[in-house]
């Protein structure tokens, strides 16, 4: 019986000596305290595009070297082992750290430049939640505004561009949305005017422009329609202007056959209404008068 504890005892010795001993290189240096050794081997692995494992000993090292000589540099690494591993969010902080830390530095406008870029690419989808594309624009701008003279100028103004074009692109589809969704309610038709307008408030450049007017007199039209007919002499009207107003301005449109036949449509609307509120008066007054006729029969 002793003897077999023995035995056990000795072979878990053993068995613990071996898992010690199968330590790999990495593991060892990461639990050791030489910071110097650390921080060349993360620069190495760095620069083999190991960047998972540079980035566990940069971690550690991070805290270690603050206020030493290496801790600018470490920094520096420490963003771009992030930006590689494609981790944005920590990667644009890191970079804007490293730029309000060392505004002296060589690589400060490097990295003021990075963390908009990073910005520039968490912009998701135009169809979702645009507040990253808005931070990514006022940090290239804030950019450009602290380092007009860089050679990353004209790389900012394209990605600031970029990021314009799809606001711009959602904001032209949240307008539309509006006008398709409609449900023959006036005031959804309002809104899908004022959203076109607004659009072009906005991006007086659109590319959308000719359609956003060819739209924009859709959307008046049903506005009209749809209204109380003591409103659509003034809201047909205003569609004959709009009409009016994009022959001009489009004269070789796609749409002008069919902002011809609106803008007639319109006209009708008009007269049609003109004739309704014409008849609802001649026989208001002819009630009014049986009304008196009746009320002077009584006392006579």
């Amino acid at each position: 019986m002793f003897k077999n504890k023995r035995v056990i005892t000795h072979c878990l010795i053993i068995m613990l000596a071996t898992a010690v001993g199968c330590k790999s290189k990495f593991e060892k240096l990461q639990a050791s305290n030489d910071t110097g050794k650390k921080y060349q081997e993360g620069i190495r692995l760095y620069n083999n595009k190991k960047y998972s494992k540079a980035l566990i000993l940069f971690d550690d090292l991070n805290q270690k070297y603050r206020g030493r000589d290496e801790a600018e540099d470490l920094a520096f690494y420490l963003a771009y082992t992030n930006y590689k591993l494609k981790d944005y969010t920590t990667a644009r902080y890191q970079f804007k750290v490293f730029a309000d830390t060392y505004p002296n530095s060589p690589k400060a406008e490097e990295c003021r430049y990075m963390s908009a870029y990073c910005y520039y690419l968490e912009s998701p989808n135009y169809s979702l939640d645009q507040d990253n594309t808005v931070k990514a624009i006022d940090a290239l701008q804030l950019f450009i505004n602290l380092y007009p003279k860089s050679e990353r100028v004209s790389d900012a103004s394209k990605l600031i561009q970029d990021l314009r074009d799809k606001l711009e692109k959602k904001a032209f589809d949240n307008a539309k949305l509006y006008l398709t969704t409609g449900d023959y309610d006036a005031q959804n038709y309002r809104a899908a005017v004022i959203a076109f307008r607004n659009v072009l408030r906005d991006y007086p450049d659109t590319k959308y422009a000719e359609e956003i007017g060819y739209l924009s007199i859709r959307a008046q039209i049903l506005y009209a329609q749809n209204s109380l007919e003591t409103k659509q002499e003034e809201r047909y009207t205003e569609a004959v202007t709009m009409a009016d107003e994009f022959a001009e301005d489009f004269a070789n449109s796609k749409y002008l056959k069919e902002v011809r036949d609106m803008r007639k449509q319109s006209e009708q609307g008009i007269e049609q209404v003109k004739r309704i509120l014409a008849a609802e008066q001649g026989n208001n007054k002819k009630n009014d008068n049986k009304k008196e006729d009746n009320k002077q029969a009584e006392n006579e």
